[in-house]
Order: C-alpha cells, then structure tokens, then sequence
C-alpha cells in the first residue's frame, strides 16, 4: 500500500485527473507565463492542503493529476483552485487594477476522472501531452 495516507480513522489514496482550460480556450500558456502560472497553481493548492503529484500545461489547457482527501470534495476543490489562481494570475501576472468584477480567466466547466489503481498509465499521459498533440492523436477524454 505505497503511497497511502491515514488520518486517525481512514487509510486514503483518492487521486483525480483534471483538465482545466482558460476561457475561450485563449492560448495563454507560453514561456514565462507558463511558469508562473504553474508555480501559482501549486500555491494555491498548498492552500488547501491537495498535494499536486504531477501538472503539465499546453498552449491552451492544464492537466492536473491531484490527491485530494477524502473528505474534501472535488468540486469544492476545483472551484476553489480555480477561483484564487484566477484572482493571482489576474492581480500579478496580467496587472489587473482595482476591481475584478465581470473578470475571468477560467471557463466555467473542467474534466475530472479517478485514478485508482492506474496512476502510473495518468502520469504518463499527462508526460507525454505534447507528443500526443503533435502525432495527432485522439486523448483520453476524446469524446468523438
């Protein structure tokens, strides 16, 4: 049982596989904002004490593999990743004043799947995103 955690009653391993995406599908992703938007991300998570195991972010969305506690919801999570790294990325990175009112960076929907047992099959998908895109090849949540 690697990699499990236990709290006073509960032993745990409840990792997700999400995909968000900016609004519009904007490509926002590039050079140094690539990484400044990853290292907000992994504050924000520490935030709420979800470990990020493994990100990778293409020009226009972000594969996150997460473990999130049992008895933290994932929407609730979700919503709150989404919602503090927008109001971050808005204030710092793109210089927005005053007000963020009718501001968004993130669409409003995400893609969530359990990992389970196939943790290292996720992991390796998330790795090789770039080489997916380029090879055209059809992804996991490919719905056509």
């Amino acid at each position: 049982m690697k990699g499990w955690r236990s709290q006073s009653h509960v032993k745990w391993d409840c990792k997700y596989h999400i995909v968000i995406v900016p609004k519009y599908r904007r490509r926002k992703f590039y050079g140094s904002l690539r990484v400044e938007i990853g290292k907000i991300l992994r504050q924000v998570c520490q935030q709420k004490e979800v470990e990020l195991v493994e990100a990778k972010a293409m020009p226009d969305h972000v594969h996150l593999l997460l473990s999130i506690p049992p008895m933290v919801s994932i929407a609730n999570t979700v919503v709150f990743l989404k919602g503090k790294s927008a109001i971050r990325i808005n204030r710092d990175l793109e210089k927005v004043k005053g007000s963020l009112y009718g501001r968004s960076f993130w669409s409003r929907g995400y893609c969530v799947s359990t990992v389970g047992l196939d943790e290292v099959m996720i992991k390796e998908y998330i790795q090789n995103q770039e080489k997916h895109e380029r090879d055209g090849e059809r992804g996991l949540f490919d719905l056509e």
